[in-house]
Parts: C-alpha cells; structure tokens; sequence
C-alpha cells in the first residue's frame, strides 16, 4: 500500500473528548472517527488490525472443534421473554418496534437466538457435543459511553456457544475455550490474566474473565504471589479472619460536627479508618438492610446481592436512612438498633472493640464500641472488595492488586436458557434431558485497543506484530533523489513479493513529518532510505518498539525482516 493512495488522515492534536491513550492515538493515528457517543467509523488501518485479530480468532476457534455461523444483529422480543431477560437487562438493551408494532430489539448478545436455532435443529444426543461462534456487530445502550473502544456502543464482538450432555461434558467444552482463549491472547502479542468473576447479566455458575494488564483499565483484580489463583476483586473470595483479641473499652458519645464521611471524623478523632464501623443502609427488593465494614474496607455489592437474594439493590436515600436510624447520612450506627430487616456484618467487624460509630444521631459517633456487648447482627460473612495485601482464600499468600481490561469472558450456563426455552435432546435411552451450555465472548474491537494501552510511547502506538495492521513501513527521505526513489520502490516490490506487508511513505513530505507519522501509526519496523546512506549500500532499520536503529546493507535488508516479524 502506498500512503498516498492510503485514507489515514492522521492529526497533530489530540480529540478533546478522548480520555485514553488507545482513544488518542487511534484517532490521530486515522483509524478512527467518531459518528455518535460511543459509536465509531473504521477507517482503513483499523481494519486491518481487526481483521487480523478477527482471523487469529477463527483460526484458534476452529482449532477448538467450533463452527463459524452468522446470526441476526435484530431480535424478536418473544425469545428475549421466553429466557426471562425482557425485562432482566435493563435499558442497556435498545428495543423498538417495526412498522407492525412488533417488539424488537438490537443485540447485545446472542444466548436467545444460538438457543432458539438449536433447539429447532438438534434432537438427538448424537449431534453433541456442538459449538457454534460468530463475529459480528453488537450494540449496548451505555449509558456513558467513554474511553473510545474501551466502553463503546456498538463494538465488535465474537460470541461463541456450547452445547454438551451433561455437566461433565459442558466443563470439558470450557475448558478448551478457556485454552482456545489463551492461545488467542498469546498470538495477539498481549500480556493477560484470567481470573475468576461474577457472571452478570449472562447468568450461570462458573465464568472467568481474560483481563489484559494495564494501568488504564477499568477493572480492579487481585492474585495470589504464591499461587495460580488470581479473582476480580467482585468476585474474590476472603477467608475468614481470626477474631482479634478483646480489650476493654468504654463506650462514649462524642460531638463531631458537620463530620460525616470516615476521613473526616478519622481525621477529626485522630483514630485510623481501621478502627471505624461503617453502617450503610441499603434497599435491596423492597426492604431495608443494615451492612457493618471497617472502615477501610469498601462494600462489594454483587456478594450482598448474593446473599440476600436480592435482583435490585441499591443504596438507600436521605429519608430511608432516617426511618432506619433516626440520624441523617453519615451518624447511622448499629448500637441501640436500627429499623431494618436485617443486620449483616463482613467478618472483620467480628470482634472488633474500641471501635468509633454513627451513634444514630446528628453530629455525633460513638468511640469505644464493642462488637457483641453493645450491638448484634443477623451475621457474619464476606461481604467487602479484595485488596492489595489480602490474604489468599486457596494458600494463605498474600494478593497483589492490578488493573486490567477485560477482552475476554467465559461462562458455563449450565441448563439456564435450555431450561427455560425448551432446548433438549433425547439421550441414548430416548429420554428428554436439556442441553447443558457455555457462553464465550471477545471483544474483537476491545482487543484492538488494549493492545494500545499496553503498547504505546510518547510518541505513538507500538502495536504486536501479529494485529499490526502492516509489517514494514519504508520511508524514502528524499522524493526528489530518482536513486532514492528507485531504491525504495525496489524494496518495496521485494518485500511485497516475499509475503510481507508493506506501507511505503511516497509523499512529498519532509523527512520528520513521516517520521512522526510512522511513529504515531506504530508499525513495527521502519527503513529509512536516504540519499547518504545508499551511497555506502545501507538502509537504516528501527523497530518501533525499542527504537533503536541499525544499518543494515540493502541486499540483507528481506532476511533481517523475515527474522524480526518470526
């Protein structure tokens, strides 16, 4: 490809409303152009990443025994009700009528529709195990969509889902996705990590997400520095501490005023957040709940939701924690009794003495308190995020935090949907038994721009060689030298011929303006041919990504790059 003939109009300023590296340069770099919030144009070059990653997908899903389809982007709503998620969803799932008044909806994912063509197909036990995939356009009506491709509208995903026997079966389907998973990442060129997490809106009991490391991700996780195990902090679980020894303390009502927030009345008393007791009032289905942490410690609301049972919770406003507790937001305690439903403690609170409280009063706390001499509660149990320093739940190392972008995510559904919608099979003694299933998702755009937020410089991106979206950029530096000119086309024939991709820059542009340009564009590797150099029979050679440059004699330049892109 030459770049005059190239649509990659890059740009010098960075887009107001990018907040991201990969959303930078992806812009300026002229992969991207924004159409609406959170829905973009694909310009050239990033079609070509995304073909790239789209087609590494492929080749590790087919390895994996799966099928490749292509279903319906719009969806009748009849399937949506039949699972239960019609109204489970939420307003993330952009529904509509046609012109007969049909109620439809624009996919967000395909577990209804995969079901649905299934179960119209497969009778027998004979056509298991079965694994059907897809790449197509998804959309999610986000209600902030931000950080360009990290948190999109419409993105581009592959969805895959199994089909199995029995249970044992199904856990066989999941865990060659989850190897398929791994090779996918390796061949992309990213640095990850799966870790356990919480099912979502997805449903099932087994799931683990493939988060690629960086500092800009959204998703907080912990691993263990003595083992395999490694959780979202969502879904980590916490043994159980031993209780503190006990010591005495008396308890006492002290005036803070205006001092609501725990670094506010920490700082006022001069007592660590540790030794505070946080009560929140939370409403969850209806009803009123009282949940003690430390004060350090920050509440995990999808455990809560766990164990209360609870679809919809949420935290209570300014009158429903006066009813509770008589006091304003900030003063709740759990001493002298609350008016809730129930009272749940994580287990640091257990035993906890000379504690400080709300004392359920405006601008007051309570130092001294005692867990079991001055409250109760209904009970015990993890309910706060994992963090940095944690012990592990499997070995009893300690957890190391890092943040991470999700790409990846596999779940085992069990019988969740083929329950629900009917998709069975007649087993060898001709009984009536519902598939057993797993879900598989990647976000094929999101991949692209993870592979930015790990890879990058000051300068511009530094893509993988394996989704680049070309191998070799050449660079003549002087168009006005016919030697120069002749010498790149020459190179470019030869390096076309021998099977790699190529971007040759023959624009009438200064040699620091395609400098910069293939910096910012980011591919791997760049010869630089001036006048200078081709009288001494060198070419000069830099790998973006370390940025050292070498002379290389022009007739070793094919091998040199053969053995780079290997």
């Amino acid at each position: 490809m030459r770049m005059t003939r190239l649509h990659a109009p890059t740009l010098k300023e960075d887009p107001k409303d990018a907040e991201v590296v990969s959303h930078r340069y992806l812009v300026r770099g002229g992969y991207i152009r924004k159409l609406a919030a959170g829905i973009y144009d694909f310009l050239p070059l990033a079609t070509r990443t995304i073909h790239k990653i789209a087609n590494i997908v492929r080749a590790e899903m087919s390895r994996a025994g799966a099928q490749e389809v292509f279903l319906p982007a719009v969806q009748p709503s009849e399937i949506w009700v039949e699972s239960g998620r019609w109204s489970f969803y939420g307003p993330e799932l952009l529904r509509f009528k046609d012109r007969k008044g049909a109620e439809f909806c624009l996919g967000p994912t395909h577990e209804e529709v995969i079901v649905d063509l299934v179960r119209r197909d497969v009778r027998s036990w004979r056509a298991l195990p079965l694994n059907l995939f897809q790449i197509q356009t998804k959309f999610r009506d986000e209600i902030r969509p931000r950080a360009g491709l990290m948190r999109g509208r419409e993105f581009i995903m592959k969805d895959a889902y199994s089909f199995d026997v029995d249970e044992a079966a199904a856990l066989r389907s999941y865990d060659a996705m989850y190897a398929a998973y791994e090779r996918i990442f390796r061949r992309c060129g990213l640095d990850f990590r799966a870790v356990e997490a919480d099912t979502g809106a997805i449903g099932g009991s087994r799931s683990h997400e493939f988060q690629v490391l960086a500092d800009s991700g959204e998703d907080a996780m912990v691993s263990c520095t003595a083992c395999s195990y490694a959780a979202n902090v969502e879904q980590a679980e916490l043994p159980t501490p031993s209780r503190p020894a006990t010591g005495e303390s008396s308890l006492a009502k002290v005036h803070t005023p205006d001092r609501r927030t725990i670094d506010e009345v920490s700082a006022f008393l001069g007592r660590p957040a540790q030794a505070f007791i946080k009560t929140l009032i939370v409403h969850a289905d209806g009803k009123l709940h009282a949940v003690l942490l430390r004060g350090d410690h920050e509440l995990n609301e999808i455990k809560l939701k766990k164990r209360l049972g609870a679809t919809l919770l949420i935290m209570a406003d300014e009158a429903e924690v006066r009813a509770a507790s008589g006091a304003p937001v900030g003063f709740a305690g759990p001493v002298g009794g609350l008016k809730v439903e129930s009272v749940l403690a994580d287990h640091a609170v257990a035993g906890m003495t000379d504690a400080v409280t709300g004392a359920n009063e405006g601008d007051h706390h309570l130092t001294g308190v005692a867990e079991g001499r001055d409250f109760q509660v209904t009970g015990f149990h993890d309910l706060r995020m994992a963090a940095d320093g944690d012990a592990c739940p499997r070995c009893g190392g300690t957890m190391k935090g890092f943040r991470g972008i999700e790409v990846g995510h596999v779940f085992y559904l069990g019988t969740k949907y083929s329950k629900a919608m009917n998709c069975a099979f007649l087993n060898e003694t001709g009984d009536e038994k519902p598939m057993v299933m797993g879900c598989y998702g990647i976000g094929v755009t999101r991949i692209m721009a993870a592979a930015i937020e790990q890879n990058h410089d000051a300068d511009g991106i530094c893509w993988p060689v394996a989704i680049a979206p070309f191998h070799v950029a050449i660079l003549p530096l002087q168009m006005n030298v016919p030697e120069v000119v002749a010498a790149a086309e020459k190179l470019y024939a030869e390096l076309s011929d021998a099977g790699f991709e190529v971007l040759l820059d023959d624009r009438e542009e200064r040699a620091g303006s395609k400098f910069k340009d293939a910096d910012l564009i980011g591919i791997p590797f760049r010869l630089a041919i001036g006048a200078r150099g081709l009288q001494e029979g060198i070419v000069e050679l830099k790998h973006r990504r370390g940025g050292e440059v070498v002379k290389v004699p022009v007739g070793d330049v094919i091998s040199q790059i053969r053995g780079l892109v290997a």
